[in-house]
Formats: structure tokens, sequence, C-alpha cells
């Protein structure tokens, strides 16, 4: 891993990758130990993602996850990011309670040093989107495939499939640019569709299931690494299988304990001789 330090990222970088047709490269984390891995990278943008509520804390859906929990994740990514640009998502209910309540709980995630938040929604929270931004808040969208809600109505099925739905797609996307927001996440739109909201757009599309037609793309990174497996979604490509290597690993320690092979003389701290023999003496004593 590098060890040079680099500059911090700006939003203006990542509006301007727009421009210049660079792709940008987001990846969720949630701790400090990978984070800091994330951080020798030259990855633009980190996502502390409600997704936590899932692979972190084993709950069945993003929409169990609440501020307090979302906050804790936030310091540990903090802790360890100097480049990227640190995303922070919104949890459901953070958002959907008025304005003074959204702003609040917005500003708690820049005080813990996260340069940007995430708000899940199309027309439904433009004018969340406006107020935060105009209060100098750093906003991304998310439309297309939305965990926090869709669910409720549709499942987790594509989006955009038809005419009328890419219409409604790329009428949310012009909105929020309007609104204010640096760039947007699609969840699960279809390439066709994320491509024409990728040209109506101004500021960078984040794809995530939209394929290659959009400014950069995010995953989850357990499912990249290959660390949960309960949900394998079709748009996945994982770059490792570490759940397989950490069994595998674990199962040597456990074999090697039992056995005796661990720990080894490279792995003991001692006494000196004569400090041995001086406990010796006062053992006899006692």
């Amino acid at each position: 891993m590098g060890s040079q330090k680099k500059s911090k990222l700006t939003i203006s970088e990542i509006l301007n990758k727009k421009k210049n047709k660079e792709k940008i490269t987001m990846l969720t984390s949630y701790d400090y130990s990978i984070s800091r891995i994330c951080n020798e990278t030259d990855l633009d943008m980190v996502l502390i993602g409600d997704s936590a509520a899932t692979v972190m804390l084993g709950y069945d859906s993003t929409r169990k996850i609440g501020m307090n929990e979302m906050l804790t994740f936030c310091k540990g990514v903090v802790n360890a990011i100097t480049r990227p640009i640190i995303v922070a998502d919104m949890p459901f209910g953070s958002y959907q309670m008025g304005t003074s309540i959204s702003i609040r709980n917005a500003l708690k995630f820049l005080r813990c040093g996260c340069d940007a938040v995430k708000l899940e929604g199309g027309l439904e929270v433009v004018d969340i989107v406006k107020k935060l931004t105009s209060l100098g808040i750093p906003v991304m969208g998310h439309i297309g495939l939305k965990p926090q809600t869709t669910p409720l109505h549709h499942g987790y099925i594509s989006q955009g499939k038809t005419a009328e739905d890419a219409i409604k797609l790329i009428s949310e996307a012009e909105a929020l640019e309007e609104a204010g927001v640096f760039s947007i996440v699609l969840e699960k739109v279809t390439s066709e569709v994320a491509s024409v909201i990728t040209q109506n757009v101004n500021v960078p599309t984040i794809g995530i299931g939209c394929g290659p037609y959009v400014d950069g793309q995010v995953l989850v990174i357990h499912d990249m690494l290959g660390l949960y497996k309960e949900i394998e979604p079709k748009f996945v490509k994982r770059y490792l299988n570490l759940s397989d290597q950490i069994f595998d690993a674990i199962k040597a320690y456990e074999n090697e304990v039992k056995s005796g092979k661990f720990p080894q003389e490279e792995h003991m701290y001692h006494m000196t001789q004569e400090e041995f023999a001086r406990l010796e003496k006062m053992l006899k004593r006692v």
C-alpha cells in the first residue's frame, strides 16, 4: 500500500470528472480498518451506506437502522479517511418528518466529519434537498430502486423498463439537479435510461446495477469482497471470496490451537533466566 499522503478531494473535483469524462469510483465502508485501506487507494468517494443495517448489524432491511447507529459507523470511517469524499446515507425516518429535523440530522453527519449526505427519493424530497443545499450542505441524490421504500410497494425490481417510468426517472433527476445535488446515485435502473439521464444532467451519475453508461460506479464493499452472501445481486462482481478465506483461516487457527501447533516460540515473551530463578525461590518461601 502507498504511503504518500494525497490531498483531500473536493466536490468541485468530483464535478469536473464528469466534464473531463473521467470515471468516478465509490465504495461503501463502515469501519476504521477497511476505510484505512480505502484511503490508500485512488477511490474518489466512500459511502457510509445504510446497507450497514444488513452487512454489519444483520437486520433484514435498511429501514431498521437509525441515526445513532449510522453516526457510530461514521466515527470509524472519518478517523481513517483523509482523501476521498465521505458521503453518509441519511437513514429511513431521519428526513421524512419535516425540514428542521432533516437539517438537524444532516448537520450531525457533517459535525461527525462527513463531507456530504445522501437522500433517497425523487420529487418527494426535492424541497428538503433545496433547503439543505441552500445552507451549504452537500447532498447526493438517489433514485431508481430505493431500498428504504421501494420494496414496500414493488419489491426489488429493476426500474425504468417502460417509457413512462423512464420519463419519471428523468424528471426526478432533473429536479434533483435543480435542487442543488452534486451527484445522483442511480440504482438498478435499465442501462438505456441510465444513459439518457447521464446525458440530460450536468451532475455526475453514480450507477449501481445500471450498466457502464454512467459517470461512475458504486458497490457495497462486502458484496465485491465476497463477505456477505445472504443476497447476491446480479449486478455485483466479486473481486474476492473473503468469506471462504476467513472461514479457512479460522479453521486453521482452531486446528493449530487444539493440536498445540500454535503458539510457537516466535509468538512468546520470556523472563530472563536470572529473574525466573528469583521467582522460583520466592515461590518456595510461600
